[in-house]
């Protein structure tokens, strides 16, 4: 079975799509995936790079076109659920700290789905506190002790400690994926790594 390294934040609505994307891949391929929690502000700052809503924003045409380019993956994968969060952008430092202490909990696997599932199907607001918690008590999560653990100091520093260790390993936004140490950025890249897989 193939390994795939999923980095991945929930303000970012192309991780949600390439995430959609390999799931339905995984129905034609042997493929496991290892879905990792970081925060993408904190690759931003390292990296000196900047979200592409504020890079381009003085530059219509491309903000035109990469919506476009969502339109196309959405229609290409039939994506139908998907919607622009009316609240973006949304600060996920609450929602991505929690994910750090589901994956201590040992509960990440049935975490993840569904804020991703809130951010960017039901246009939630998961940075307060009351919203992410009932997302995860839905979801069959004790979401208010996640919640609290998003104050733990040891949650706060793992979740930092994973940010350093994927620009350490060559990220510089997200999603990035990693197959051994081949890295691949963007969802634009999911037909590459199908296409190496099906070699």
């Amino acid at each position: 079975m193939t390994s795939l390294d999923l980095y991945y934040d929930f303000g970012s609505p192309n991780a949600y799509l390439a995430r959609e994307a390999f799931k339905q891949m995984q129905s034609r391929i042997d493929l496991t995936l290892n879905e990792k929690p970081v925060l993408i502000g904190g690759i931003f700052k390292a990296t000196n790079n900047m979200p592409p809503w504020q890079a381009h924003a003085n530059c219509p045409p491309k903000m035109d076109y990469m919506r476009l380019e969502i339109q196309r993956f959405v229609t290409d994968h039939k994506l139908s659920k998907f919607r622009f969060n009316r609240h973006f952008p949304v600060n996920t430092l609450l929602a991505m700290r929690a994910a750090t202490a589901a994956v201590e909990a040992g509960v990440h696997e049935q975490f993840v789905g569904p804020v991703f599932k809130a951010m960017w199907e039901d246009s939630l607001d998961i940075s307060d506190p009351e919203v992410l918690a009932k997302v995860l008590n839905d979801a069959g999560i004790d979401g208010e002790k996640l919640v609290a653990a998003t104050q733990d100091p040891a949650i706060k520093q793992k979740l930092m400690d994973a940010t350093q260790a994927v620009v350490d390993r060559g990220a510089f936004g997200l999603p990035t994926f990693y197959l051994g140490d081949d890295m691949y950025f963007g969802k634009d890249r999911v037909w590459m790594i199908e296409k190496k897989l099906s070699v």
